[in-house]
């Protein structure tokens, strides 16, 4: 019974490590989903403040302006796929941690029923044995 016990222990120790390793893997997606939307808010905020200076401004500047306008524009519509693509896998990836965290918690249950009937049997053992010392005992009083 001690060797489905151990059986039971190391199963869940390797469940624990699947679940760190998946919950691990879930953040750093979601780091990343964060990380590229940041950088499209930034994206943003760049474009909202590309604004001529008051005063006499040449058209070269203003052609420079909508160049740079234009490309932070490309750049922001151009994350959407990423963040997209992005936000599915950190999906992907915490339903993995969830699948993950199931199997550790089955995997203890069953360590912990494994560990129930190893005391139940070593119970009854000591009852036999208390039993047959007192059949015993009494056979040699007799």
């Amino acid at each position: 019974m001690n060797g489905l016990v151990r059986q039971r222990q190391r199963i869940v120790r390797v469940r624990k490590i699947q679940h760190g390793l998946a919950a691990s893997a879930a953040v750093e997606a979601a780091n990343r989903v964060a990380m590229l939307e940041m950088n499209q808010a930034r994206l943003v905020r760049m474009r909202g403040d590309l604004r001529p200076s008051e005063g006499p401004t040449t058209g070269a500047a203003l052609a420079r302006m909508g160049e740079l306008a234009m490309r932070l524009d490309a750049a922001r519509h151009g994350l959407a796929p990423s963040i997209e693509s992005a936000r599915s896998l950190a999906a992907s990836l915490m339903g993995e941690q969830h699948v993950a965290r199931r199997d550790q918690e089955s995997a203890e249950k069953l360590e912990q029923a494994a560990i129930g009937l190893a005391e139940e049997l070593a119970e009854r053992r000591l009852q036999q044995n208390a039993r047959r010392n007192g059949r015993a005992s009494q056979g040699e009083q007799e």
